[in-house]
């Protein structure tokens, strides 16, 4: 029998509806796929390429901090909006890694419980119904998800290839500009790996001015940068007019399940996320938050991990290639984002990005994550587990093993 708690769901997450609608969602096809893959061929191991997360540990000093001040008595109460140290540490991260400078820790700057924290926040603090959200498609959701919450719309400006996976603002019709409160960027870019210029913050800066426009920019692998020094939106002359920039030790310090990251920027966008996340937590532990300061205090232990990625990112990139792929190095993050075959020479014709990642799984084993927003690509991420450069070269390797015995049409 039904119960009566089943009419009772809000509507923004589907009603009376809520868990009997029968769409799956890309990520559980996945996840039922791996499983199905590994039941079925029983000892071959599955090279999970899809993984959106570190393959190491945070580093020792980190850890160390960790226990040391877990252990202090004093760090046992709420932190609320932050401790002014770990506010201090980011203002100088800033300033070293990113050469940003004039931030006033005191209140341009507030922790959160991780960067997806932050973005599902700050929603609350612009939109009113009937405004728009202007997002990057693809990207990441979560921002545009609790706009439309909120009684908002989203409105998806396509990151296409030939534009360098950079939005075209000048595309965007007048009647949307008028109606927008937020654009969402996030450079370097997931899944894309594309990562912004400086011209290009400043056409945003000088767009959001024009247009009345808050600018989100969510920074979660900014410091994982090639070639080129990180760049920073903050950097830009009047970016902390209209802009915060959401930082995230995720990524660069290999500290995914920390959850901790700091919103930074324009003071009144600050004190309006403190105030939302007043009312949503009490603050990240404030041991967690002292070990957030070991790491940020020292940029330099990023250097390892962003040379790690590079190397393993080149290798597939390499090794695709020699498959038929046309791939290319990413300006950043640990993402190989590459466009799919049309088929195989055998007659096997792929519809979708979504079927030529199923089929990696059923038939090699090699996990990755389709997309298929504009045009049809696959997302290959570097963060396969491999203690040390042997064990990186044996699993790619491996790949290039189990993708050669195919005849990809393109």
């Amino acid at each position: 029998m039904d119960s009566y708690i089943q009419d009772l769901f809000a509507e923004r997450i589907g009603g009376n509806r809520f868990g009997r609608e029968d769409k799956i969602y890309k990520f559980e096809k996945i996840k039922r796929a791996k499983r199905e893959a590994q039941k079925m061929n029983p000892g071959v191991s599955l090279i999970d390429l899809g993984v959106g997360e570190p393959d190491e540990r945070a580093f020792d000093s980190v850890i160390q901090t960790l226990q040391r001040e877990a252990e202090n008595p004093a760090n046992r109460g709420y932190a609320d909006n932050g401790i002014p140290e770990f506010k201090r540490a980011a203002a100088q991260y800033l300033s070293k890694a990113f050469g940003v400078t004039g931030i006033d820790p005191e209140c341009e700057i507030n922790h959160a419980i991780g960067a997806k924290s932050a973005l599902s926040m700050l929603p609350s603090a612009f939109v009113n119904p009937g405004d728009i959200t202007l997002m990057t498609v693809p990207g990441y959701p979560v921002l545009g998800t609790h706009s439309v919450w909120y009684g908002g719309e989203v409105y998806n400006l396509p990151l296409k290839k030939e534009n360098g996976f950079l939005p075209d603002l000048e595309e965007l019709p007048a009647a949307v500009a008028g109606r927008a409160k937020m654009l969402v960027l996030n450079y370097p870019n997931n899944p894309t790996g594309a990562n912004a210029t400086e011209d290009f913050y400043r056409k945003v800066v000088d767009f959001a001015r024009e247009n009345r426009i808050v600018v989100i920019q969510d920074a979660a692998y900014a410091a994982l940068t090639f070639e080129a020094k990180p760049i920073s939106l903050l950097a830009i002359p009047g970016a902390k007019d209209v802009a915060v920039e959401i930082h995230s030790l995720s990524k660069g310090f290999n500290m995914t399940g920390w959850r901790i990251a700091f919103v930074a920027g324009n003071e009144l966008i600050v004190r309006a996320f403190a105030t939302i996340k007043d009312n949503y937590d009490s603050g990240q532990f404030i041991a967690i938050q002292k070990a957030a300061i070991a790491a940020l205090e020292h940029p330099e232990l990023t250097d390892g991990i962003r040379e790690k990625y590079q190397r393993r990112l080149q290798g597939l990139v390499d090794l695709l290639n020699r498959l038929g792929f046309t791939a290319r190095m990413p300006d950043g993050t640990f993402y190989l984002y590459v466009e799919i075959p049309r088929g195989l020479k055998e007659g096997r014709e792929f519809e979708s990005a979504e079927d030529f990642s199923q089929f990696l799984i059923r038939e090699k084993l090699i996990s990755t994550v389709p997309w298929d927003d504009v045009g049809h690509f696959v997302r290959f991420s570097a963060t396969f587990v491999a203690p040390s450069i042997d064990d990186e070269n044996r699993i790619l390797g491996e790949i290039e093993e189990r993708l050669s015995s195919l005849a990809f049409l393109f």
